[in-house]
């Protein structure tokens, strides 16, 4: 992938296997097991072997898929079926997430997934519970579609997402598969839940709309998923999901996937989980080691002009912009369209119509510039994003890390620039705190405001002496 010339080459991170010191010895829980464990049992962290590394999340460590001689999806134990729609979707192997959580799924555990944006989670639950239906339909009538697995997901897009991931492995098998969000009519959904589904992946405000008027019934789940779980706290909806939890069977398989893990996605695993093996590759909070990260000052009145300039480079063949707000999203995309740059928004006030038109648009190549508001920042899975673009600094630092997830994904390279304004510097120190190391600033001529040039100065020359310590 070729690079702007103006830009120095900026280092990537190279992530270490680094063993935290053990945690005092777990305790025994003497309760019972039952459906739904008790607030005081604790969450077990077991030991999975993976390669030639043990990886216990009471013992952290943090893996690089380099670092991991990883099996072939055949030696997960998958059927024919999977294998088949697998190799048909051009996978040859599974990423460290799918290595770990495809076994212990298979095996019937409760499950905690973490791992940084981009690396797979989805095809992590999608294909064992896909052969855990497809095995159960040998005891049950071949014209009974109940729903046996729901997955609960915070936004319309990931919800899509997750819908197609179980069509497209999922082809070979007749399963049936409803997305349910808000945003499009009712009536079309209901119709197709009354007409019997295996699978409901949802969206929690419109399932509950579709539980109150009684057009789907969980008497016979198997498996519930809570995908992003951190991501439906942070948008509020803990009050929904203890409505949906309480009406789904106790006795059930609960896998819960994240990208990081809050107290409160803590306690939420301890309410739904039933002695859960952890799985975790790489530390919490870390930025996908396959992106380049770079730092762009500039004053907040020549960012678009910046913008422009860049699109220009070679290279620039997919490229996802963020902005803080909707009103912004829309104003950059007027601004390129009158510098000759075809662009288009994706934000809340457009319809789910609009939103999806544009992200077919995108996927497909037809716009090679996508300009959004955090909405998109997760759940979003379009292969070959080349550049991911910080239009305005997030204000918290976590959400860096899921933006910039989505280019260098399922360990392809990509690269992240970040635009910052003299009063987001502070932000900045923020995300590098957050991170774990300085990001390279890069002065464009004509750009950098110039005011802290001693400061920049400075942490521009972090990086390389971060690089010789790890040499």
């Amino acid at each position: 992938m070729k690079k702007a010339s103006s830009r120095a080459t900026p280092r990537r991170k190279t992530p270490t296997a680094r063993k935290k010191p053990a945690t005092a010895a777990k305790k025994k829980s003497s309760s019972p097991e039952t459906g739904r464990p008790e607030s005081a049992q604790p969450v077990i962290h077991a030991q999975r072997k993976l390669g030639s590394l043990d990886v216990s999340s009471a013992e952290q460590m943090d893996i690089a898929a380099s670092d991991v001689i990883l099996p072939s999806f055949a030696d997960l134990g998958l059927a024919s079926e999977l294998l088949e729609a697998v190799k048909d979707a051009g996978y040859t192997s599974p990423t460290p997430i799918q290595a770990q959580a495809i076994p212990l799924a298979l095996e019937g555990r409760d499950l905690i997934g973490l791992a940084q944006t981009g690396t797979g989670k989805t095809a992590g639950f999608t294909l064992p519970i896909i052969q855990r239906l497809i095995e159960g339909n040998h005891d049950r009538p071949s014209a009974a579609h109940r729903v046996r697995v729901l997955i609960l997901t915070p936004t319309r897009e990931l919800c899509i997402q997750v819908e197609e991931s179980f069509r497209k492995y999922g082809r070979h098998t007749g399963l049936r598969v409803a997305p349910i969000f808000g945003g499009v009519g009712v009536e079309p959904q209901t119709k197709m839940l009354r007409k019997g589904v295996d699978v409901v992946v949802a969206t929690p405000g419109r399932l509950l709309d579709h539980m109150e008027r009684q057009n789907v019934v969980f008497d016979d789940l198997e498996v519930l998923v809570l995908d992003e779980a951190d991501r439906m706290l942070d948008m509020g909806f803990a009050p929904q999901l203890n409505k949906i939890v309480a009406e789904v069977p106790r006795f059930r398989q609960t896998l819960l996937f994240s990208a990081t893990m809050p107290a409160e996605v803590e306690t939420l695993a301890r309410n739904y989980l039933r002695k859960p093996i952890v799985v975790q590759v790489g530390r919490r909070s870390s930025a996908a080691s396959t992106v380049t990260h770079a730092v762009y000052p500039v004053p907040r009145d020549r960012k678009t002009d910046l913008l422009a300039e860049l699109l220009q480079k070679d290279g620039m063949d997919s490229v996802l912009i963020f902005s803080r707000t909707k009103h912004g999203a829309d104003r950059v995309v007027r601004h390129l369209s009158g510098k000759g740059v075809t662009a288009t928004a994706m934000h809340a006030d457009k319809s789910q119509v609009e939103r999806m038109r544009a992200l077919e648009e995108f996927k497909s190549g037809k716009i090679r510039v996508l300009v959004a508001t955090d909405i998109a920042q997760r759940g979003l899975d379009v292969s070959g994003i080349s550049h991911v673009i910080n239009y305005d600094v997030p204000q918290q630092p976590e959400d860096y890390v899921h933006r910039i997830g989505r280019t260098g994904r399922a360990a392809a390279s990509g690269d992240a620039f970040t635009f910052m304004a003299p009063d987001e510097i502070a932000m900045v120190r923020s995300i590098e705190r957050i991170i774990g190391e300085p990001i390279p600033r890069i002065s464009m001529p004509g750009y950098d405001f110039g005011s802290v040039t001693g400061e920049l100065e400075g942490v521009r020359a972090a990086p390389v002496s971060v690089a010789r310590r790890r040499r």
